[in-house]
């Protein structure tokens, strides 16, 4: 019998070990998963945060990029628009003014340039800024001028101090993209 009675007593004991590791499992795994769950959500909401960093970036970016692009048509914009009126007054010197049409359209080039130059100024530093308006100034004056026969040296001069002004903010706004990433 007591070779019975200890292998009963070995089986409960191990049955009791069973049980005490069975309710242990039943005890820590949910938080074993429930920790696993949290670890998994917080790195998701890691990666989620970069996400929208990385695109907000790549939005920012790509919109001063494309504002950069309109600030250079509209500055070409204005050289032709000023252009067209001053080959307008050379050809027809019997007429007192250039077409109004033509004036508007220099006109208006010169403030299609100017809102743009705003919206890239407001983004820079202030030497940025006074550089944008003052090429405006000179684009403005430049348009203004265009009807005018007898302005060709001051023309000239203008456009030659605006195409300096206008390389350096160009190459100021490629480098501007470049580092908004």
């Amino acid at each position: 019998m007591s070779v019975a009675a200890d292998a009963e007593k070995k089986l409960d004991t191990t049955d009791d070990k069973r049980a005490g590791r069975r309710q242990l499992i039943i005890t820590f795994f949910p938080m074993f998963i429930a920790v696993l769950s949290l670890i998994t959500s917080i790195y998701n909401g890691y990666l989620n945060n970069k996400f929208v960093v990385m695109i907000q970036g790549g939005l920012s970016r790509s919109e001063y990029m494309r504002t950069c692009r309109d600030a250079i048509d509209a500055y070409f914009q204005v050289k032709y628009r000023a252009g067209v009126v001053t080959r307008e007054v050379a050809t027809d010197a019997a007429a007192a003014a250039p077409s109004s049409r033509d004036v508007i359209e220099a006109g208006n080039a010169v403030a299609k340039f100017g809102a743009l130059a705003t919206y890239l100024a407001n983004l820079r530093d202030e030497d940025i800024r006074a550089k944008y308006t003052h090429l405006y100034w000179k684009l403005e004056k430049f348009a203004a001028l265009a009807g005018d026969a007898n302005a060709k040296s001051e023309r000239e001069k203008l456009l030659e101090e605006a195409d300096k002004t206008f390389y350096e903010l160009n190459n100021d706004c490629v480098a501007t993209a470049k580092m908004q990433r």
